[in-house]
């Protein structure tokens, strides 16, 4: 059977671009998979890791013109975007190259045998290794930063894991471009270039999760898509670590004092966020508490003007068009909400922002209003007018997990430690990963201690993706006991030769 063939398709008009690849059989998935396999041993040394990191975003930077040329061809992001976005993931490689030279991710705690303990300490010795190959799904809205030599590959090789990135299928030829820089790198690193693999098709990442030498996951996608493989990978023989980034409706709380206070600013810093790429970014705040009566409807004025000024724009691809089309005429039609700007078809292969509007009454108790209670990915949000403060605790207590939550209060709740406004704290945290109070969610500083990352289904572990401590999504500890020094890995040494950050007998060295 001839392998189905691979297109980089134009989201401006839905026209395919070039052919780029073809699909892998299982077949090929096996091989590449085990050739990452046989090389794992390569990454050992950090000192060349570090170097194979750096070498990867100078000829990332070197190609920034050739990638974003195509990766705007494929996303229609625009080169203002996608330029940002480039500059982002090159910071991420040598951030992580920096914390490889320093070697505190490694965990090194010893402890020195102590009979004088009840019971007595045997010799410890602790440090993480790596787990072994990595599968990395790309994600359709960021083709650089989290997609090919993105977040998950750079955590992943930096902690010595080699990677095998199943494309998405938005942005194809620029993976192949990414993939092909990562690759050099590695060579021009003195490491073997299959430590970087690539494979494209949908059949290939269901055959990925399932390969027994594949030993943890990072995806970012759909609720749907990312189910699945995270049931495929706790349904294997060994189930693996799946890291999983699914969907976010990243609420918003202003309280009736934060809108009389700056509702006008408040609804056109709205109006930004939302549609901000089109609405595109995981981060989009998609549902907005905002207090009824005319303190509220100052904000939604401001809201209605900013988001009417927004040009119709192009999503990813035009699956992803249709999908938000119906998703927002599905919300639209439900008893009691309301369109001042109606989001939905902005042309032939376009779409127009808008916000919906309805009384949180009606999210209060299970029922047919729980659409609203869902993500739509496009730019389009929901604004629940509340009564009074029980109404937004009520709406809170229903909402799933997110990946960030935000919370807008007057300078006067802000300095109260006993008020409504630390209450309300409390309620966002026990839904989110990031919580903002003031500004918008749009826009994740990659920096130590970023959380990128909330309860499910916001993502399926407690890890992030975003900073420093993804790196820990793929390593393990390892303990020695009683082990030999000349046997030992040289981080463990009485001497520690490599200099790395350590806890010996409690103190830190």
């Amino acid at each position: 059977m001839t392998a189905a063939q691979v297109w980089s398709v134009d989201p401006r008009n839905g026209k395919p671009r070039e052919q780029v690849a073809v699909e892998a059989t299982a077949q090929e998935i096996d091989r590449v998979v085990r050739a990452a396999h046989a090389v794992r041993e390569t990454l050992a040394d950090r000192a060349v890791r570090a170097a194979f990191l750096r070498t990867a975003a100078e000829l990332l930077d070197e190609a920034a013109a050739h990638v974003v040329e195509a990766a705007d061809a494929e996303t229609a992001l625009g080169p203002g975007r996608l330029n940002g976005e480039l500059a982002r993931t090159s910071f991420q490689l040598r951030s992580f190259a920096e914390l490889v030279d320093e070697g505190a991710f490694l965990d090194v705690v010893i402890n020195h045998a102590d009979d004088t303990r009840t019971p007595p300490w045997p010799d410890l010795r602790r440090y993480k290794v790596p787990l072994g190959v990595v599968a990395v799904y790309a994600a359709s809205n960021f083709p650089l930063a989290f997609s090919v030599p993105g977040g998950d590959t750079a955590s992943a090789l930096a902690a010595g894991c080699p990677v095998v990135v199943k494309a998405h299928p938005d942005h194809p030829a620029t993976s192949e471009i990414c993939a092909s820089v990562l690759r050099r790198a590695a060579v021009r690193s003195g490491l073997p270039e299959d430590v970087v693999q690539l494979v494209h098709g949908f059949e290939a990442g269901v055959e990925l999760i399932k390969h027994p030498l594949i030993s943890a996951a990072g995806f970012t996608g759909s609720v749907r898509g990312g189910r699945a493989l995270f049931d495929a990978a706790a349904a294997r023989p060994h189930p693996i670590p799946f890291h999983g980034e699914l969907g976010s409706l990243n609420p918003v709380v202003i309280t009736e004092a934060a809108a009389i206070e700056r509702g006008e600013q408040l609804g056109a810093g709205l109006a930004g966020s939302m549609t901000l790429g089109v609405g595109q970014f995981c981060t989009k705040p998609g549902f907005v508490l905002v207090p009824a009566g005319a303190n509220g409807d100052t904000l939604v004025k401001e809201l209605t003007h900013g988001v009417s000024e927004v040009e119709a724009g192009v999503l990813l691809d035009h699956r992803m068009r249709d999908a938000f089309i119906a998703g927002v005429a599905a919300r639209a039609a439900l008893d009691g909400v309301e369109a001042p700007v109606t989001p939905g078809s902005g042309g032939e292969h376009t779409v127009g922002a808008g916000f919906l509007t309805v009384d949180a009454a009606r999210l209060v108790e299970e029922g047919a209003h729980d659409l609203l209670l869902e993500e739509c990915f496009g730019p389009v949000t929901v604004v629940a007018r509340y009564d009074d403060e029980a109404e937004i605790t009520a709406v809170l207590s229903r909402l799933p997990g997110n990946l960030t939550a935000t919370l807008h209060l007057s300078d006067t709740e802000a300095g109260d430690p006993q008020g409504r406004g630390a209450a309300l704290l409390a309620e966002l945290t026990a839904l989110a990963g990031r919580v903002l109070v003031g500004g918008w969610p749009t826009g994740v500083a990659v920096a130590p201690a970023q959380q990128h990352g909330g309860p499910y289904p916001a993502t399926t572990s407690t890890s992030t993706s975003v900073g420093g401590s993804a790196i820990e999504r793929w390593l393990r500890p390892v303990a020695y006991q009683t082990t030999p020094e000349a046997l030992l890995p040289p981080e463990l040494r009485d001497d520690n030769p490599l200099g790395v950050p350590r806890v010996v007998d409690g103190v830190r060295d």
